[in-house]
């Protein structure tokens, strides 16, 4: 048995009964006690225990970051980062320097760019313009929420573009309304003609890569991840095994919750595999389906017109009933749900999915839960639903949202305090790469409601959250989404010895002072996995 005391720290338990303690004793990683220093050193002080100093520095349960993509953000260290450009043209430079160092015919990525950033006004790159910029290599460049791509002519002729081709069922290739010609744009699922065509990384790319966003999560203070990556890293076998090599082989510890993408269903019975299959570090978890698109590029589905785009209301991934049979099909898996739903029209037809087939075990999770209304929040008070949300994209669609989707409804959108309010269960996530990783900067937008720098008192301010329910999104709720919060989410006997400590104290500091909080440690198990 090994005993570790972490003591002279402001330890945040999340733990009614002691909210704040000193120091915290562990044993083979589990919390075994915890108390003042002077109480825990002479209890458990023997020779045979191995005492850490935390400094004075406050610490929270570990963060659990309840909705990312770790094997998406491991390949986009490899590709061209478009996330800091401010115009079109600054986009099409950086593309042009891109193709200048890339061999003839090699493929080019890029990830990142958004067009509601660009000061210029002058729009996204018209197909054209990325011709020219790329002339001889084709290229697929990602929006920022994944759900649009930019692709060049040469990219096209790749996939054998024809204006009547069939498109995957959710997909758009967008068309000119005049020329009728191919704009570069596709949206939704239309990218996965183009991703067919790109050579997979080597198994060995894929490892390194994600080894690498691993690693980037733990220095960010995450001790768990909810993380779909079944499209980058080939399938839920090799997907499992990477993680397994990497996070039980080379012991880095992650708690990684995997989610399977709805395609890859059959493999979860040709594997025996279903949802808590695994260990403590490693484990499936629901399966993955889209209902919507984006607000960025109006493809996520509400139930009346884009207030400033009264042309459409965005469009669902699946009809009715093609979604009724997924959840069907994943509840003869045993199997809970986790669904991509932005839009209000979306969320309706999902919950009216999963009236027909509800959750028995585990809980579903509905993933953003953006744009509400009244009726729907009264459907998602469920022991058995968790509204999986990302603080953070608040900072990255105000004020821009406010116009996209008009004044009524913005006044039922985002509106996290009020969920909890009403008892509905939320979770805390990133999405990353989609945002960044750091979940300082969601636990900022959560309590704030304003992006870094804004001088404001925040949009819509009376759904702030407290500090204390915006860490709880990352702790104790991410862990009820996987019926885990019997042993994690709060620093209480018997749980998981998952801690995340920072520089400064965040129950005292001013609110802006987290986004230069540094995470000083992150402790998986009762293990030190990383010092600032």
């Amino acid at each position: 048995m090994t005993t570790t005391i972490f003591r002279n720290g402001r330890i945040y338990t999340g733990d009614s009964r002691h909210l704040f303690v000193q120091a915290l004793v562990v044993r083979d990683g589990i919390v075994h006690d915890l108390g003042s220093d002077a109480d825990m050193l002479l209890q458990y002080g023997g020779s045979d225990a191995t005492v850490i100093d935390l400094q004075g520095y406050t610490a929270t349960p570990g963060l659990i970051d309840s909705h990312l993509h770790l094997g998406w953000l491991g390949l986009t260290f490899l590709q061209l980062d478009l996330s800091k450009a401010r115009s079109k043209d600054e986009m099409l430079f950086l593309l042009k320097e891109k193709a200048q160092a890339t061999p003839e015919n090699a493929w080019i990525q890029g990830y990142g760019w958004d067009e509601n950033l660009f000061a210029d006004g002058g729009g996204i790159p018209a197909i054209e313009e990325l011709d020219q910029a790329a002339p001889h290599c084709p290229i697929l460049l990602a929006r920022i929420c994944g759900h649009a791509n930019l692709v060049n002519s040469k990219a096209l002729e790749l996939c054998g573009y024809h204006r009547d081709m069939e498109v995957p069922a959710g997909g758009v290739i967008v068309h000119d309304p005049v020329s009728g010609k191919p704009t570069g744009m596709l949206l939704e699922t239309a990218s996965n003609l183009i991703t067919k065509h790109i050579p997979r990384p080597a198994y060995d790319q894929l490892k390194q890569s994600l080894r690498s966003s691993i690693r980037y999560a733990i220095a960010h203070g995450l001790t768990g991840a909810h993380t779909e990556d079944l499209r980058e890293l080939g399938g839920l076998a090799q997907t499992y095994q990477l993680y397994d090599e990497l996070i039980n082989g080379e012991e880095l510890a992650l708690r990684s919750n995997l989610l399977v993408y709805y395609p890859h269903m059959h493999e979860l019975r040709d594997l025996n595999m279903t949802a808590g299959y695994g260990n403590a570090h490693v484990q499936i978890g629901a399966v993955k389906i889209f209902a919507d698109g984006a607000l960025g590029r109006r493809t996520a589905y509400l139930s009346a017109p884009y207030a400033d785009d009264p042309s459409t209301s965005g469009y669902p991934v699946h009809e009715q009933d093609e979604l009724t049979e997924l959840v069907r099909q994943a509840r003869g898996l045993g199997m809970p749900i986790a669904v991509h739903t932005i839009g209000d029209k979306a969320l309706e037809m999902v919950l009216d999915s999963l009236d027909q087939f509800p959750a028995v075990v585990y809980r579903d999770r509905l993933i953003h839960t953006q744009i509400l209304r009244p009726d729907l929040l009264d459907r998602l008070k469920h022991p058995h639903r968790i509204a999986d949300i990302q603080p953070r994209f608040l900072a990255g669609d105000f004020p821009w949202v406010m116009d996209r989707v008009g004044q009524e409804r913005i006044q039922h959108s985002y509106i996290w305090k009020t969920m909890m309010n009403d008892g509905i269960i939320c979770a805390g996530g990133s999405d990353t790469p989609v945002e960044p990783i750091d979940p300082l900067l969601g636990i900022h937008a959560a309590v704030t409601r304003k992006a870094p720098g804004e001088t404001h008192d925040g949009y819509f301010p009376q759904e702030k959250l407290t500090m204390e329910e915006a860490i709880h999104l990352f702790t104790l709720g991410s862990a009820q989404v996987t019926n885990e919060d019997h042993v994690k989410g709060t620093l209480s006997r018997g749980k998981y010895a998952d801690m995340t400590v920072y520089s400064k104290d965040l129950f005292t500091i001013d609110p802006d002072e987290l986004l230069s909080t540094k995470v000083m440690m992150t402790i998986i198990g009762g293990k030190v996995c990383y010092t600032s």
